[in-house]
Formats: C-alpha cells, sequence, structure tokens
C-alpha cells in the first residue's frame, strides 16, 4: 500500500475584509451608509460593497458590489480592491476577467492587504492574468504567510516542498505546514502528517503522523483518511486494527480516492 504523497495548491476562495457586520446591519444602517457612499466617502462606498457581497441588510447583489467596490477602490481602499479583485478572479458580479483580478489584486497587495498578497500570488502560480512564476508566487505567498493567512502559509510549504519558485527545503516545508495546520486546514494537516510518515524536514515520528492525519481525516480529507487507514493496518503509530483500517480506507472511497479503493479490494 503506498501512501499518496501528491497534492494540489489550494484554491481559495477569498475571505473578504469585513469592516461591518451582520449583527451591526440593518436597513438603517444601509441608508446611513448609502447616503456616506453617494457623498464620496471611501470607506462606506466600501462598506456599501461589502453589504451588496454579504446580503447585509439588504438583498444580496454582486453587481452592486462591484459598482460600489469599484468607486472605493480608485480612492485606493485596499479592501476594496481586494474584494473587486475577488469579484473579477471568480465572476461574481461582473464577468470571469483574469487581467483585471490581478490589476486590483497587486494594488492592494503592495498597500499591504494580506488576502489580497495570497490571491496574487495564486494568479502568478497558475499563469491566470499574467505570466506563469513560481518565483513570484513565493514572493508574495510568504508576504501573505507572515500575516497569518492560512492557505498562503499551506502553499508556500507546498512550494518548498516541491522546489518550486525556490531551493527545496523540507524542514521549511515543515515549519509553514505546521503553521497552516495548527490553524485547522487539513490539506496542511495531512501535509505535515506525511512529513512525519516520510521523515521529510523532521525525524520520522508514526505516531506523529497518525496524530495530524486523523486531524485531517475528520475534516473530511480523503488522502488522509486513506492514510490513517493505512496506518491502522499496518500497526504504524497505533495498534494494528483491520476494521478501523477499513473504515477510514471505504471513507475515502467514498470520495473517489483510488488508492483507497485497491486497499479495500486487497486487504481484508
Amino acid at each position: 500500500m503506498k501512501y499518496l504523497a501528491r497534492f494540489f495548491l489550494a484554491l481559495l476562495l477569498l475571505a473578504l475584509p469585513i469592516g461591518i457586520s451582520a449583527q451591526q446591519v440593518n436597513s438603517q444602517t444601509v441608508a446611513k451608509i448609502r447616503e456616506a457612499a453617494e457623498r464620496g466617502d471611501a470607506r462606506d462606498q466600501h462598506n456599501l460593497g461589502l453589504c451588496y457581497y454579504n446580503g447585509y441588510g439588504v438583498q444580496q447583489d454582486f453587481s452592486q458590489a462591484v459598482y460600489w467596490w469599484q468607486k472605493a477602490a480608485k480612492q485606493g481602499v485596499a479592501q476594496a480592491q481586494c474584494g473587486l479583485g475577488g469579484c473579477y478572479y471568480n465572476g461574481k458580479g461582473v464577468q470571469t476577467d483574469y487581467a483585471q483580478a490581478v490589476y486590483w489584486y497587486k494594488k492592494a497587495a503592495e498597500q499591504g492587504n494580506a488576502e489580497a498578497q495570497n490571491g496574487l500570488a495564486y494568479c502568478y502560480a497558475r499563469g491566470q492574468g499574467v505570466k506563469q512564476d513560481y518565483s513570484q508566487a513565493v514572493d508574495w505567498w510568504r508576504k501573505a504567510a507572515e500575516q497569518n493567512v492560512v492557505n498562503a502559509q499551506y502553499n508556500l510549504g507546498l512550494c518548498y516542498a516541491n522546489g518550486q519558485g525556490i531551493k527545496q527545503d523540507q524542514s521549511q516545508a515543515v515549519y509553514w505546514y505546521r503553521k497552516a495546520a495548527e490553524q485547522g486546514l487539513a490539506h496542511a494537516q495531512c501535509g505535515l502528517g506525511l512529513s512525519y510518515y516520510n521523515g521529510q524536514g523532521i525525524q520520522q515520528d508514526f505516531s506523529q503522523a497518525v496524530y495530524w492525519f486523523r486531524k485531517a481525516a475528520e475534516q473530511g480529507n480523503a488522502i488522509a483518511q486513506n492514510n490513517l487507514g493505512t496506518s491502522y493496518y499496518n500497526g504504524w503509530g497505533v495498534e494494528k486494527d483491520v476494521s478501523t483500517a477499513r473504515y477510514w480506507w471505504q471513507k475515502a472511497a467514498d470520495q473517489g480516492n483510488e488508492i483507497a479503493k485497491q486497499n479495500l479490494e486487497t486487504y481484508h
């Protein structure tokens, strides 16, 4: 049985910066925000866009979110620039346009907006709206990771693990996987588990591998479920238990994991 050591860059549905929350907003609040926005107040133009994007106090309307974020973005509001970039990237309220997504992400990223830095890095890694450049992706992911953006931490670890855009360094991969894993990201928990299992960048420790596989498996990560099942089958880092092994293989197989399907057919 093999451990599946293949990972993918995590596409982040950007968590938009929150200037206001649903609990703070009602129709009267929106009216006050709109009045200020129409006077040209950049912060409230951003907030009105946020209301429309999330349906705070108004019916959700992505095109209106784009309209107001464009106004705030042109006045230099980084949160609005990031939100606008996300709309262009995901085709919400506007036709998908990766070049425009890159344009607005960069505007916000250069002001230090962490989510925009993460989005811009992803565009560089995928070559969407800009020429593919992993070294640029690494630079922007590092900036976002240092601001505690969990997907950026995972993706930076992935770049170190694979030597994409930076010299391969498994210990740095472990460092960034751990940062993201401790924030609860299942992909990173699985990656950290594999690092412990393979002894890459850290001393081999099957019990720690099982610990992190379990964390990810309980969140539904199919690779971790398969790996946890294999650990139980072989008694690696945990007491051997074939029925529990098959339980986790079945969980992974139900999600289409081919190795788990093979394990169920082969090992009883």
